[in-house]
């Protein structure tokens, strides 16, 4: 896809963080662009400055764990902008059972899957045959993480859910090509981003465990510093843009973990155990 003047996408996870950045990169190129997010008033406030700029854009409060709210939010694409070109299923969080695995209980397996798995499965299954419909190409960004690609001893339960993004990313990107090669897909799988993921649990629903898992007053954690000197989410925003147009499946962030992908790799044609774990 090289033409985006008048073309329409839709953003997961918009509100703040990647999906933002997303969101107004798109409207940058003169695309009309769907912000969806669960969290309403940062939702209003990207919606706002994004109108501000004077972009074509709306706003959409939707729970990608819900399959109907997806299966709304398609259709408020369609009666607001009549089609839809580019899908980014961006909405992740970082879910919970950061201890042995045996520990994670099945809230914590529910939020983390009902978000960035099965948020990605309804938004292909919601968006792709509209894009297919109106035969003027198109393109779904999947967002992963490099801890789809790495070993997921050090947090599992994302990790295991991020494998199975990167699973479904490539069968949508033959599909696609044994169907119409004017649509494609990519799987983004960033390293170390600045945003707000480590807080994901201000988000989790009370019947899956409520936002007690999120302290808003307690100390930054190693990791959440270490995210803190990452990438800006506006150089993501042009990695996608670039995939979209060269539609190139695999979007990294950096080289940063390339050894780790090549260890994993490794280990598993030569049949090897390892020893050390290693975190994203």
């Amino acid at each position: 896809m090289q033409e985006f003047e008048g073309r329409v996408a839709v953003v997961t996870g918009a509100a703040s963080g990647m999906g933002r950045a997303f969101a107004e990169r798109f409207a940058q190129e003169g695309m009309k662009v769907v912000l969806a997010d669960i969290e309403q008033e940062p939702l209003d406030i990207a919606v706002t400055e994004l109108r501000q700029q004077e972009y074509d854009v709306i706003g959409v409060t939707a729970d990608v764990s819900s399959d109907e709210q997806i299966r709304a939010l398609a259709e408020q694409t369609i009666e607001t902008y009549g089609k839809v070109h580019v899908l980014c299923n961006n909405a992740g969080v970082g879910g919970g059972g950061a201890g042995p695995i045996w520990e994670a209980t099945e809230n914590d397996w529910e939020w983390t899957f009902g978000v960035n798995f099965w948020g990605v499965v309804s938004g292909i299954r919601a968006f792709v045959p509209l894009i297919l419909e109106h035969g003027e190409g198109g393109h779904i960004i999947n967002t992963a993480s490099v801890a789809g690609l790495t070993r997921g001893d050090g947090i599992p339960l994302y990790s295991a859910s991020k494998h199975a993004v990167v699973s479904i990313s490539e069968a949508l990107y033959t599909h696609l090509r044994n169907v119409d090669e004017s649509v494609s897909a990519s799987v983004l799988c960033p390293g170390l981003v600045n945003t707000r993921i480590v807080e994901s649990g201000r988000n989790r629903p009370a019947d899956l465990g409520g936002t007690d898992f999120f302290d808003a007053n307690a100390p930054k954690t190693p990791f959440a510093l270490r995210l803190e000197q990452g990438h800006d989410p506006s150089y993501v925003a042009e990695i996608v843009l670039q995939g979209i147009r060269d539609q190139q499946f695999w979007l990294l962030t950096d080289e940063d973990f390339d050894d780790r992908i090549q260890a994993r790799t490794d280990d598993i044609i030569g049949r090897r155990n390892w020893e050390q774990q290693q975190l994203i």
